[in-house]
């Protein structure tokens, strides 16, 4: 339900940002395939997900999730607590997500919007890199 307080937030994107967009596109070129918004453990979906190499990827924004280096140090005014709280609680969701989904038996990368901006294809390098790290060995049927 929303409220008169909460009608200016009712426009921001939860999925397809243009981040997750960008990144999409350089993992694709990378020839990587991906499955979009996955459940990856019990209240926990990846905003795309590896099947073939059980790696969930989950894109966050800098503001909403705190990034070190571009979320707010500290708020101000009026609402200042209200947001500190929000950020906090979205870290810890992030965090229980995490690691339920690494309990599920899924390898995780987080990226941040930031890295993504600054440059898609690095970031997506990163996401193959994870890839390569994390494939089990081809089987192994003997001499022929």
């Amino acid at each position: 339900m929303r409220t008169a307080k909460s009608e200016h937030l009712k426009g921001r994107r939860t999925k397809n940002t243009a981040p997750e967009v960008a990144l999409r596109s350089a993992v694709h070129r990378l020839g990587l395939r991906f499955r979009l918004q996955r459940r990856v453990a019990p209240r926990c979906t990846a905003d795309f997900v590896l099947p073939r190499y059980h790696v969930a990827v989950f894109v966050d924004g800098c503001f909403w999730h705190g990034c070190p280096e571009h979320g707010p140090r500290e708020f101000r005014g009026a609402n200042a607590q209200l947001w500190a709280e929000k950020i906090a609680t979205n870290k810890a969701r992030d965090e229980r997500n995490t690691e339920a989904a690494r309990t599920s038996g899924w390898v995780v990368v987080r990226v941040w919007e930031c890295e993504v901006r600054r440059d898609p294809n690095q970031a997506a390098l990163r996401i193959a890199t994870t890839v390569e790290a994390h494939q089990s060995p081809a089987p192994t049927h003997g001499p022929k």
